[in-house]
C-alpha cells in the first residue's frame, strides 16, 4: 500500500475514448501535499504517512501547536492533514512533495469524502421505500413507512429500523474506481465515475484496498 493524495473536487465532466463511448469522470483538483511526519511500527505502533495541503500563509485558521510543529520542521502551514497506512514507511522523507503524477492511467483507487447534507428526509427518499398504497382507503398516509413494531409480539421497534432521520453529511468511501487521466501542468486528476462530496468538498485518494497493490 503506498500514501494517497489529498485532492479538491472540481465537478464532472465527459470524455470520449477511443472507440467513440461516453465516459463520465469526475475531475480533482491535487495541490502537492507535503509529507509532515512519519509514524512507524516501532514507536506509533503502525506505519503511516501524514500528508499535508492547502497552504495557510497567516496560519489564523491553524492550531498553535500545529504552527509550532511546522515551524520546527521548516515546512509551511497546512490547513488539511491526513494520514495514509503504508507498507513501507521507510521510502518516504519529511518535506517529500507528493503530486498527480503519483497516479497513472487505469489505476484503481478508493475515493473518501462527505457527501452532501440533506437535512431530515423521509424513508422513501432515505432507503427508497415504495410507499402505502395510491388507493384502497389509504388517505393522506401515501408516502409513511407503515407498520413498525406490531402489537404484542415484538411489541417494539428493533434497533437499527430504517425509519426517517438525517440523511447525508456522512462519511463515504467510494470503491474500486478508476483513473482515467491526470493534467500535470493543472494538477487535476480524473476519475471514472462519481465520488462522494459536493463541489470544493475535500477528498482523499488511496490505492484500492480490495485490488492487487500497485508495484514500481
Amino acid at each position: 500500500m503506498r500514501v494517497g493524495l489529498i485532492a479538491e473536487k472540481v465537478g464532472m465532466t465527459q470524455f470520449f475514448d477511443d472507440n467513440g463511448v461516453l465516459v463520465p469522470v469526475t475531475v480533482l483538483k491535487a495541490e502537492p501535499c507535503t509529507v509532515v511526519a512519519l509514524r512507524t511500527k516501532g514507536k506509533e505502533g503502525y506505519d503511516a504517512v501524514q500528508l499535508g495541503s492547502k497552504k495557510e500563509e497567516g496560519g489564523k485558521l491553524i492550531k498553535k501547536p500545529q504552527l509550532g510543529t511546522f515551524k520546527k520542521l521548516g515546512l509551511d502551514n497546512f490547513r488539511v492533514l491526513k494520514e495514509f497506512r503504508v507498507d513501507d514507511v521507510s521510502k518516504y522523507n519529511v518535506g517529500d512533495v507528493i503530486t498527480v503524477e503519483h497516479y497513472r492511467k487505469d489505476d484503481t483507487v478508493d475515493v473518501t469524502g462527505i457527501t452532501k447534507g440533506k437535512g431530515f428526509a423521509g424513508a422513501m427518499k432515505r432507503h427508497g421505500f415504495g410507499g402505502l398504497r395510491a388507493t384502497h382507503g389509504v388517505s393522506l398516509t401515501h408516502r409513511s413507512i407503515g407498520s413498525t413494531g406490531n402489537r404484542t409480539l415484538p411489541g417494539r421497534v428493533f434497533k437499527g429500523k430504517r425509519m426517517s432521520g438525517h440523511m447525508g453529511n456522512s462519511r463515504v468511501t467510494t470503491l474500486n474506481l478508476s483513473v482515467y487521466g491526470t493534467d500535470l501542468e493543472k494538477g487535476l486528476l480524473y476519475i471514472r465515475g462519481a465520488v462522494p462530496g459536493c463541489k470544493r468538498s475535500t477528498v482523499y485518494v488511496r490505492d484500492a484496498i480490495k485490488k492487487p497493490a500497485v508495484v514500481r
